[in-house]
């Protein structure tokens, strides 16, 4: 196989006014189509996210393109190892929100990004603010909870949501309060939660909010396993999971044994879209991925 043709996959996302998003979505869809890309790329009035895999040359001539439009190109584009099979299909939706925190009214973006967010800390940056403050720092974690079951920063503090939306009756609950004062940097896989994550915090009277810079993808090629991270990263694609070096400490425990693991399974039930994290004996009974909508919702 020729360096050209080594199946990879890329992670972005990019913040600025698009006056047209089904425009963009058509010229989106046309463009992976004629370079045999498949993935999910999401287009509102405020920019894109995507996800894709393909071959190294074909991902290369998608990102000069895209670079083309007026605010994206300064997107930072993610790589990683693919296996050529990490995406079924393509697919290129509007939606009101990139991200479905449930505040699209409450998001100002402009060619450079979002209006009102958190500073951008570099890998180096946060350790050196970490080193810094000690305890007095807080790394607060911006994804779903059941993502951090399997890797997370040291000591973070894991809100308890199982989409994205529940964010915002998360911080309105008052049990962070008492952390307002504190300085606070919060992380995610590819940097875009935090973007909106530390709109909302800020808004709600929290006064110091950094984001990592290209979130713990960029943190993890930086450190590995030799920083502040610990475990393994969540994906949203075939790989469930990926680590960043070979010395990757196993965080994840069994949903139903308490087994050391980071494999993820989907629930056998078609109604429910909740995933387990299961060991290899576990894994064997079928009975452990069937569930009723509420046990699933009791699980994640």
């Amino acid at each position: 196989m020729s360096k050209k043709s080594l199946p990879k996959i890329i992670l972005y996302y990019g913040f600025a006014p698009v006056a047209d998003p089904e425009a963009v979505k058509l010229w989106q869809h046309t463009l992976c189509e004629s370079l045999s890309l498949n993935g999910r790329i999401l287009i509102s009035r405020h920019g894109i996210n995507g996800t894709l895999g393909g071959e190294l040359s074909h991902l290369k001539k998608y990102i000069k393109a895209t670079k083309q439009y007026p605010g994206f190109k300064k997107i930072d584009f993610k790589w990683s190892e693919g296996t050529g099979s990490d995406f079924p299909r393509l697919s290129v939706k509007v939606r009101p929100e990139l991200v479905s925190f449930g505040v699209p009214e409450n998001l100002t973006v402009d060619l450079e990004g979002i209006v009102g967010g958190g500073k951008h800390l570099k890998p180096k940056e946060v350790n050196a603010l970490a080193e810094k403050l000690g305890d007095d720092l807080v790394f607060f974690d911006g994804r779903n909870a059941y993502e951090a079951k399997v890797g997370r920063f040291k000591n973070a503090v894991i809100p308890d949501v199982k989409t994205t939306k529940d964010f915002i009756a998360e911080l309105d609950s008052g049990k962070y309060n008492h952390l307002k004062n504190k300085t606070i940097v919060t992380y995610c896989t590819g940097g875009i939660r935090c973007e909106i994550l530390t709109t909302v915090m800020k808004e709600r009277g929290f006064n110091e909010v950094y984001q990592i810079e290209g979130g713990i993808v960029r943190y993890g090629e930086k450190y590995g396993d030799r920083g502040l991270w610990e475990g393994s990263l969540y994906t949203f694609d075939g790989r469930k999971t990926i680590d960043f070096s070979d010395e990757t400490k196993l965080i994840g425990r069994c949903d139903f044994c308490q087994n050391p693991t980071k494999t993820f399974v989907n629930c056998g039930n078609d109604f429910c879209h909740s995933q387990y994290l299961v060991c290899e004996s576990c894994v064997k009974d079928p009975d452990n991925l069937r569930c009723t909508h509420e046990e699933a919702k009791s699980r994640n």
